[in-house]
């Protein structure tokens, strides 16, 4: 995920994988695209745009002296390996350092590098189980849930683009190199957000609310006639307006709902209310109308429904590259997920479809001997 944030930017990405199948997501399916012994897991594609790919066994010393090659000539070098890997091939930080002392190194791990947690293994499921993401996630009454997608990678990513981002800046002003390590508990637990904060400081233990917020009411699904609609009156202004929209001004005089914290302690009794009201007239009626007022109302989208409204929101949420031939037997143009970033003068860009693996060895190694 960092790499790719990087690599839509404009950075020249070199995946190193090892010989065989290489990067272990390109077994994760289905869904394929492609066929037969050729065909790669969405998943793999959704992480893997804009990047070459070169295969090197290191542990195989001449493969090793490539690798080495290919770090040395980076700006900045990223890893995902167990902690002490690089170390024991000699491509951690203090060994490439010795000779690039503006090197910028970053490794991603699961629990850190200097604790006991230096020897676990981290996957998205499982630090969203041990972080307490699960814990707060799901129904009230039900089990603890983990998020429909890799929240926890995503995060990770974020933050380690971000950082090497930032210390690609430092050292445009000090000339010198250094190490960034971002974890996947860490990423996690900052990813809480307003939910640790709210252990941090208060010492509390939140635990599942449903689609409910633990701060803010009303902020959660409520049904209609025929179906479902999340409403986001966030604030005493749209709270306001949304009691005038549902033709309900007596709210606002009710001692029950007079402010947030009110509302929070007679959820129960607002809820039942509310739906009272939504039961009258469909969701596609009161989306318009909540809409009209300026409240946040949406749809409970499937995946499908939320890039067709994406669309017909004018953010164009898919990005297609047509490169004229087809790779490693894959058909036709190449479809991905369009990068949320805009910017007016240098925005992301599709320049390639995600590689096979060693596609572009030979031209990495053609490239290290010019």
């Amino acid at each position: 995920m960092a790499t790719m944030v990087l690599a839509d930017l404009g950075a020249d990405v070199v995946k190193v994988e090892q010989p065989g199948v290489g990067d272990e997501t390109r077994t994760w399916g289905p869904p394929w695209w492609g066929e037969g012994e050729e065909a790669a897991s969405t998943y793999y594609l959704g992480l893997n745009r804009n990047k070459r790919s070169i295969a090197l066994d290191l542990r195989d010393p001449d493969d090793l002296d490539v690798a080495s090659r290919i770090a040395l000539g980076a700006d900045v070098v990223v890893d995902n390996f167990r902690v002490g890997t690089m170390a024991r091939f000699g491509l951690d930080r203090d060994s490439l350092a010795e000779r690039r002392p503006d090197l910028i190194t970053c490794s991603v791990t699961g629990f850190g590098s200097t604790g006991k947690g230096a020897e676990l293994a981290g996957y998205d499921f499982l630090v969203q189980a041990m972080s307490g993401v699960m814990a707060i996630t799901g129904r009230a009454d039900g089990e603890p849930t983990k998020v429909g997608s890799a929240v926890v990678d995503k995060l990770t990513g974020l933050y380690a683009a971000i950082a090497i981002l930032a210390a690609v800046e430092e050292r445009r002003v000090s000339g010198l190199g250094q190490h960034v390590e971002v974890s996947l508990m860490g990423s996690a637990l900052a990813g809480l957000l307003n939910v640790g904060s709210s252990h941090v400081v208060a010492g509390t233990d939140p635990g599942r609310q449903g689609n409910r917020h633990p701060s803010i009411v009303p902020y959660q699904p409520y049904r209609t006639a025929d179906g479902v609609l999340a409403v986001a009156a966030a604030s005493p202004s749209l709270w306001e307006k949304l009691c005038t929209a549902l033709d309900r001004e007596v709210w606002l005089t009710d001692e029950r709902f007079a402010n947030n914290e009110a509302r929070m302690v007679h959820a129960d009794d607002l809820e039942a209310e509310i739906e009272g009201v939504l039961a009258e007239r469909s969701t596609a009626e009161w989306l318009e109308c909540l809409r009209a007022a300026g409240i946040p109302a949406g749809p409970i989208n499937t995946v499908r429904g939320a890039f067709r409204d994406a669309a017909e929101l004018g953010l164009d949420p898919v990005d297609e590259l047509d490169d004229g031939g087809t790779t490693g037997g894959r058909p036709g143009p190449f479809r991905s997920v369009r990068s949320p970033i805009r910017m007016s003068a240098t925005p992301p860009t599709v320049r390639r479809r995600p590689p096979t693996n060693d596609e572009h060895g030979r031209e990495v190694r053609s490239e290290l001997e010019d």
